[in-house]
C-alpha cells in the first residue's frame, strides 16, 4: 500500500461521519499535500472493489463512505434538511426484520436501512 492510500484509510478510520470524495480529499491533502483528487477517486474504488469501505447513496447526488466493519451493523437516519447522518441499532427492529423474512420463507444474511426525515419542531409553549 502506498504512502498516500495509507494517508486516504487512516482518513476513513477516523471519520465520525460519512465523507464524500471532496471531504476525503481535503482531509487527505491536508495531511499530505501530494494527494490529488484522482487519487482519493481512484483509492476509494480500490477499497470499495476490496469491500475496505462502502458506498452510500443519502441523497444529494453524491455518494458518502464509511469503513467496513464486520462485526458492528447498524443503520442510518439522515436529516433530510442537513444531511446529517446518524447511525443506531435497534433489537426490536432486528428481530422484527428477521420475523418478516421468515414469514416470506427467508433467512436474512445481509440489510441496509436508510430512513430520512426532519428533525420534529417543538411545539409552541413547551
Amino acid at each position: 500500500m502506498t504512502e498516500q492510500r495509507r494517508v486516504i484509510a487512516r482518513v476513513l478510520s477516523d471519520s465520525e461521519d460519512h465523507p464524500d470524495v471532496e471531504e476525503v480529499y481535503r482531509r487527505a491533502s491536508a495531511l499530505d499535500d501530494r494527494i490529488s483528487l484522482a487519487t482519493v477517486y481512484r483509492t476509494l474504488r480500490l477499497f470499495e472493489d476490496s469491500q475496505i469501505i462502502q458506498s452510500h447513496d443519502f441523497g444529494g447526488g453524491r455518494a458518502r463512505y464509511e469503513a467496513t466493519e464486520e462485526d458492528e451493523h447498524h443503520d442510518h437516519l439522515i436529516n433530510v434538511d442537513t444531511g446529517e447522518v446518524i447511525e443506531f441499532f435497534d433489537e426490536e427492529l432486528e428481530a422484527l426484520q428477521d420475523k418478516i423474512a421468515k414469514r416470506l420463507g427467508f433467512h436474512l444474511v445481509d440489510h441496509r436501512l436508510e430512513l430520512y426525515g426532519k428533525p420534529v419542531k417543538p411545539a409552541k409553549g413547551s
